[in-house]
């Protein structure tokens, strides 16, 4: 160790021995402090300690550029990630650099897809170093730390978070589930000790005890005295570490992994450590481990990546999702960039910038950066800066005085009834919560807590509250953009397909678009994308407000809204599955029929929509014989109604689109018909198919029974599945019948005499209800009972007691709603068939099954009036008597009819009856 800082160990030591009664374990750790300050600073390759999005950081990291000039930058960022830099010019910051895996290889399945997001903001250190090095010639940047596919490698998944937390809001939720990777995650692991600083820092969070304490002291320090605070800050935050061993373990095989890296780079190039400059985070600075330093060993062993495809792209990124994923105060991103602009502004700094930066301020033509200045020798600055007393900052009225004017005027075009009044509070308010802090002038922090005291009283009148809004005020959630020349090829390829539409499709919030494909033909192609987004993006990315589309028909307007711009991160995550919308959503679609928890539904499902969105007959023909397979080795009958409804609709729709159906769906419907045929008596018996599944099995077997007895099935099948089933439950009894009555083996007289058994038995009535729900579900295999179900249900209206009605009445309403297209226009049409149409009516109206008219009196005619009749038409007479298959002659004897008559006179009175109409 060198001497630069004996005096400080020799007051550490007096310190360690007041404080602690004599030399121990507190005297160990203050020493350590020291003596990790010193190996830093002595080290060959000089470390530049930073944290993340720093404004103090990013300051002394633009001055010491501009010092030294080095020729490598050695960063602390992911080393897979360093083709994407380039892009970040095309880019309105803040955005984040993603590594993107679906196709997992090498990892448990269930952690699909791996994402690593690393963002990146105007006031870091690490974009002062990336615009450097990028727009600098000469200069090479290297990022040396773990890949994305180590940070998986090296973690051990914790568990999911609560599925009942409230969601977050749409801009805090850019970076979804991804893992944050970013430089210099600087906050002490030990509870206790953070603990400790807020309560004696009176401070509500670490981002205001930081912003208070370090910000403000280092934002005008020197180079020297910046290194060694964060030196100290680091180790101080390592040595008071608790005792976690993975993450330790993780954290020095990072350290290990970085400078193993920088070691096989200096052996490489040939690089001379004094013209190279590391940046990385305060905490991996104060490093113990023995590959510390360009003479470290070289014993450490990195693991090859696995055989994961990762893809890498830009995302936006926003104040509000770094805030977020990392566990920062709300608004701490943006007071650090409104902190950043005051310290350049201060400093005199010249920051760095990427030419043709997107949204940037537009700069001058760079200026040739001044020669190197050289390092002074390292002296102990450490022992000043901790003896100095605070600096207290005068108070900025100005300043203060116009928060408090605009966060009175945000107030009220929020719905707060604030006024001057207000005003004046919050500025007082604000100066007495700052010295109630010890502090002169009111941070950021003080005037947010004195405006929520002052304006937001008891209730929040709109959207947003006072906290919110001054966070807005201090600079506001600025959410970044990809250019549309670092999109991935399918975003590109989306964007030049929608610009017919003639919209700005990247900028954010929500674009009404109009579809007159009547009058412009070319725009089906654009509403067609517009279906496949919709699909395979969020909700809200793409919205139909007007249109649908549905098997077999073409689009003639259409409206939609529109907020591509807002959910660029989803489609750019899309640009990492394919090149193509349309090789995305094949991949999907393949993917869902063949997952091994896939339904013979879901793969239908999957076959309707390859269909309906890509018109791809090839592919619903390959998802349909999976379909198939799926199907024939299902034993639960939980997805038949599903079956049921996507078979219908996709034999409609080739019935009208194909000259014959496809091989596919005829294999379908022959081995769908065996299956549900040799699954019916199991599923009438087992308790836990309900009505609806078996009443769908039925009708898939009636339904497609013609189409599969002209496929080779055999009828025989399916008599013998009725015969067999024998159900205990009454509405699958109902259903049985009914069924029976479709088959012919049951008269629908049996039928209508087996309901008013029921009826009339008392210690079956409170079952009676059930019984109707069977006959309701019927409609589905036999719509042809839509009558008798209507005479069921009316009888039992008119004769079960209120007592058993009422509790029946809410499953009625829930059948008919849950199946309501289908059920319901039957029901309705037959009941209006039968019904009598006019109210007045309905008094004497008699339903038919109840009318009993009485037979007319036949009277007979005495006399030869009948004989006559047939003398003189025996042309009528003999064509009756072939009718009824009698070929004998006429008689030649006139009495043998009238013995015929007088033997069997009624019906000869019937007959007259019939031929004369009297």
């Amino acid at each position: 160790m060198s001497g630069a800082f004996e005096a400080l160990r020799g007051q550490l030591q007096e310190a360690a021995a007041a404080f602690a009664d004599g030399p121990g374990a507190l005297e160990g750790i203050l020493l350590g402090l020291v003596d990790d300050v010193d190996r830093a600073v002595q080290e060959p390759l000089e470390i530049f300690p930073v944290c993340h999005h720093s404004p103090a950081s990013a300051v002394a990291m633009a001055r010491r550029l501009r010092e030294k000039q080095p020729k490598v930058v050695y960063l602390e960022l992911c080393e897979d990630m360093a083709p994407l830099l380039t892009e970040l010019r095309n880019c309105r910051l803040p955005v984040a650099v993603q590594a993107f895996a679906t196709d997992v290889k090498g990892f448990p399945a269930e952690w699909a897809p791996l994402s690593v997001v690393a963002p990146i903001t105007e006031a870091s250190a690490e974009y002062q170093a990336i615009a450097y090095a990028l727009d600098t010639p000469g200069v090479e940047l290297v990022l040396v730390d773990r890949s994305a596919d180590h940070v998986f490698q090296w973690d051990e998944r914790e568990p999911s978070p609560d599925p009942d937390a409230p969601p977050a809001e749409e801009e805090a939720a850019l970076h979804g589930d991804a893992v944050g990777v970013e430089i210099g995650d600087l906050r002490p692991r030990f509870a206790e000790l953070e603990e400790h600083l807020l309560r004696h820092g009176r401070v509500r969070h670490w981002s205001e005890w930081w912003h208070q304490y370090v910000e403000l002291p280092l934002g005008d320090s020197d180079h020297d005295t910046y290194r060694q605070v964060m030196f100290l800050i680091g180790s101080l935050f390592r040595r008071l570490a608790p005792g976690d061993t993975r993450r330790v373990r993780v954290d020095e095989d990072r350290e290990r992994y970085m400078w193993t890296r920088m070691r096989e780079h200096l052996a490489a190039s040939g690089a001379d450590p004094a013209d190279c400059l590391y940046i990385c985070g305060a905490f991996h600075a104060a490093s113990r481990v023995a590959e510390f330093g360009v003479e470290g060993t070289d014993g450490f062993v990195i693991s090859p990546r696995s055989e994961s495809t990762w893809q890498y792209g830009l995302i936006p990124s926003s104040h509000a999702s770094i805030e977020a994923q990392f566990g920062l105060a709300g608004g701490s991103v943006s007071i650090a960039a409104t902190e950043w602009a005051k310290n350049l502004k201060r400093t005199k700094v010249k920051q760095f910038q990427l030419e043709g930066q997107v949204g940037g301020p537009k700069r001058k033509k760079a200026a040739e950066l001044p020669a190197p200045t050289t390092d002074p020798v390292a002296s102990d600055q450490l022992s000043g800066f901790l003896q100095r007393p605070p600096v207290l900052d005068r108070l900025d009225e100005a300043e203060l005085l116009g928060w408090s004017v605009e966060i009175v005027r945000a107030a009220r075009r929020n719905g707060y009834l604030s006024s001057t009044a207000d005003a004046i509070a919050v500025f007082e308010t604000s100066i007495l919560l700052a010295g109630l802090r010890d502090r002169a002038k009111p941070t950021p922090y003080d005037f947010q807590d004195a405006a929520v005291t002052c304006i937001e009283k008891d209730v929040v009148p709109g959207r947003r509250d006072v906290r919110r809004l001054v966070e807005i005020m201090m600079g506001g959630d600025r959410i970044g953009q990809v250019g549309y020349d670092a999109l991935p090829p399918l975003a590109r390829d989306v964007h030049d397909r929608l610009e017919p539409l003639n919209l700005k499709l990247q900028q954010r919030g929500v674009q009404r678009a109009l579809l007159d494909i009547a009058s412009r033909p070319e725009l089906e192609l654009c509403s067609d994308l517009l279906w496949m987004l919709r699909y395979l993006m969020p909700h809200g990315a793409a919205r139909p407000i007007m249109g649908e589309r549905r098997l077999g028909e073409r689009p003639i307007q259409e409206s939609w809204d529109l907020a591509l711009g807002t959910h660029q991160r989803a489609l750019i995550e899309l640009g990492y599955e394919g090149v193509s919308i349309e090789q995305v959503l094949e991949q999907r679609l393949r993917r869902a029929a063949y997952h091994p928890q896939a339904t013979a539904a879901k793969v239908l499902g999957a076959v309707e929509d390859a269909t309906l969105y890509l018109r791809s007959a090839r592919l619903a023909g390959e998802l349909g014989t999976r379909a198939l397979e799926v199907l024939a080795t299902e034993r639960s009958v939980d997805g038949a109604p599903e079956v049921l409804r996507r078979v219908r609709r996709l034999l409609a729709h080739y019935r009208t689109t194909e000259p014959v159906l496809p091989k596919w769906i005829e294999d379908f419907v022959r081995t769908g018909y065996a299956h549900y045929c040799t699954l019916l008596p199991a599923a009438f018996a087992d308790e836990e198919a309900g009505v609806e599944q078996v009443a769908a099995m039925l009708g898939f077997l009636f339904s497609m029974e013609a189409l599969a007895l002209s496929l080779g099935c055999d009828r025989t099948q399916l008599e013998l599945a009725i015969a067999g089933s024998h159900p205990q439950e009454p509405s699958k009894v109902a259903l049985l019948w009914a069924a029976q009555v479709q088959l012919g083996t049951l008269s629908r007289a049996e039928l209508r005499e087996r309901c008013a058994e029921l009826l009339a038995n008392p210690m079956v009535l409170p079952a009676y209800p059930r019984y109707l729900s069977g006959f309701v579900h019927a409609l589905e295999p036999a719509p042809g009972l839509a009558d008798f179900v209507v005479e069921a249900v009316s009888n039992a209206f008119a004769e079960l007691p209120d007592r058993l009605l009422l509790p029946w009445l809410p499953t009625l309403i829930t059948t008919l709603r849950s199946r309501g297209a289908d059920l319901v226009p039957l029901l309705v049409r037959e009941a209006g068939r039968i019904f009598p149409g006019r109210l007045a009516a309905l008094d004497e109206w008699v339903p038919p099954w109840k009318d009993q008219p009485e037979p007319l009196a036949l009277t007979r005619k005495t006399g030869g009036g009948g004989l006559a009749l047939l003398a003189a038409h025996p042309a009528t007479c003999d064509a009756v008597a072939g009718l009824l298959g009698c070929d004998d002659p006429w008689g030649s004897a006139a009495p043998t009819g009238l013995a015929l008559r007088e033997r069997y006179p009624d019906t000869a009175a019937a007959l007259e009856e019939v031929l004369t109409g009297v």
